[in-house]
């Protein structure tokens, strides 16, 4: 069970985008994720008109690191991190470490 999912809300916890939040649109492989509206990076590209695309410098979310991001607690208002609990009949749910509560 992945502690993090797409569209739970995330802070970023060091870098250059340090304090910023988002949610989770893509994730990448294991260790990688791209977070709506944070590492914005600028790439220049060629146009492409086989697929309409027009040439330009295009702003988009670059990857970061899972170990960069935590996930947001509304109720304590800061960054948190995320246990697994076992249920009596086998099944998995994410919780808070700090107050316990259920994420899902």
């Amino acid at each position: 069970m992945n502690k993090l999912r797409q569209d739970d809300e995330v802070i970023v916890i060091t870098g250059k985008d340090k304090g910023k939040r988002g949610t989770i649109s893509r994730i990448i492989g294991n260790d990688k994720l791209i977070v709506a509206g944070v590492n914005m990076v600028k790439r220049h590209t060629r146009p492409n008109p086989n697929l309409g695309q027009a040439g330009g410098i295009i702003e988009k979310e670059a990857p970061l690191h899972i170990s960069n991001i935590a996930i947001f607690n509304a109720t304590e208002n800061k960054p948190d991190r995320v246990g697994i609990e076992v249920l009596e009949d086998g099944a998995k749910k994410r919780i808070f470490k700090s107050n316990g509560q259920d994420i899902d």
